[in-house]
């Protein structure tokens, strides 16, 4: 095995590094304090990183993304991670992979203006009645003539009150399985101003201030069959095949706020003095380091052989759901840890750490539960001998 970065990889990693110490860190008082991410300010930062080179890092190059592989974009991600997700979410755009399996006039409807800075997504699965169940989602697309009417209600819908358009998915159908009746699901370009879409306020969040999500109504929306993302119950697949690597993309921020966490961990424990030596002298304090250590160099083999494999196309659901399990539930530890190193100081805010350990929550619970991983992982090791 050959773990060396290549140059290219490592003039990225000291881009994206450099971008978020020098571009974002600065504000990130200021959104842990208003809890909002001012417009101006959101668009004077994706200006800067759209001359940075380090916009749309993920669209393959011939769709006119950066076309980073698999493993880069994810080292990408770790530098991005460190620094809070309102601002290199929103400022340091990934558009979603999936516009790329739009038609050629999708693409220059949707997947341009975003390359461009001009446009920006969001993708709507999730229902109050099917969160980890999206086979039991009951938002329906009906055709009706030319036209699809889609009803129903999407919640946690990330960024859409700041997107332009959403990607969602509807039931359009149903097919008898061994276990019953299961949902044909379909996906659609949805403009904002569409009639018939209703956008309102999500919920306020323990994690990630400045992040919003929203909640979609959608009643007697009529759109045209041009606005099918792929083809008709075909929804999950083009999913499966466009938006598969997400799962290491929470994995990779994960990696990069733990390594903020550590380091600040690190440094405190070399310098602060109790009893006459530094507190990492104390075995209560140098073992908290040795297992975070430990933990976090686990959780970045894991997130970057499975990168590795996914650009070899041979990463399977269990390899990504290994990472993304490991990544982020190490995440809480050492966030968790860090504070018990700087004690009281660790919770106040003068330092990221009690957003860190704020943030690390959401983790284990988006793109996929901890469960649900541990459900991937388990029925990979039982499939085969038929159980």
């Amino acid at each position: 095995m050959d773990f060396a970065l290549s140059d290219e990889q490592r003039m990225i990693i000291e881009t994206t590094r450099a971008f978020v110490e020098n571009e974002l860190y600065p504000h990130e008082a200021e959104i842990e304090a208003t809890g909002v991410l001012r417009p101006d300010l959101a668009q004077e930062l994706k200006q800067k990183a759209i001359a940075t080179g380090l916009y749309a890092a993920n669209i393959p190059s011939e769709f006119g993304g950066a076309g980073l592989d698999t493993l880069t974009w994810l080292l990408y991600e770790k530098e991005l991670g460190k620094t809070s997700y309102a601002l290199h979410w929103n400022c340091v755009a990934r558009p979603s992979n999936i516009l790329c399996a739009g038609t050629e006039e999708q693409r220059q409807m949707y997947l341009e203006p975003c390359l461009r800075g001009e446009k920006s997504d969001c993708l709507a699965m999730t229902e109050p009645g099917a969160g980890s169940d999206l086979r039991g989602m009951t938002a329906t697309a009906k055709k009706d003539g030319d036209d699809w009417v889609l009803n129903g209600t999407k919640h946690f819908i990330s960024h859409a009150a700041e997107a332009d358009f959403t990607i969602t998915f509807m039931a359009t159908g149903e097919e008898d399985t061994p276990r019953g009746k299961k949902k044909l699901i379909s996906a659609f370009f949805v403009d904002h101003n569409h009639p018939g879409l209703t956008i309102r306020d999500g919920y306020k969040n323990v994690s990630h201030r400045g992040y919003s999500n929203a909640i979609l109504e959608f009643d007697d929306c009529r759109i045209p069959q041009s606005a099918m993302l792929g083809e008709l119950h075909k929804g999950f697949q083009v999913a499966n095949t466009w938006l598969g690597a997400t799962r290491l993309q929470v994995g990779a921020t994960c990696l990069g706020r733990a390594e903020r966490a550590f380091d600040l961990a690190v440094r405190y424990a070399a310098e602060r003095e109790q009893f006459g030596q530094p507190i990492g002298k104390f075995q209560g304090v140098s073992f908290k380091l040795a297992d975070m250590a430990m933990e976090m160099k686990a959780a970045e083999l894991l997130v970057m052989e499975a990168g590795w494999k996914y650009d070899q196309g041979t990463c399977t659901d269990a390899d990504m759901a290994m990472a993304k399990l490991k990544a982020t539930e190490m995440l809480a530890m050492v966030a968790d840890e860090s504070i018990q190193i700087y004690g009281g100081m660790g919770l106040m805010s003068e330092l990221p750490l009690e957003r860190i350990w704020r943030d690390a929550r959401i983790e284990r619970i988006w793109e996929g539960t901890s469960e649900i991983q541990r459900h991937i992982i388990s029925r990979s090791l039982l499939r085969p001998l038929g159980a």
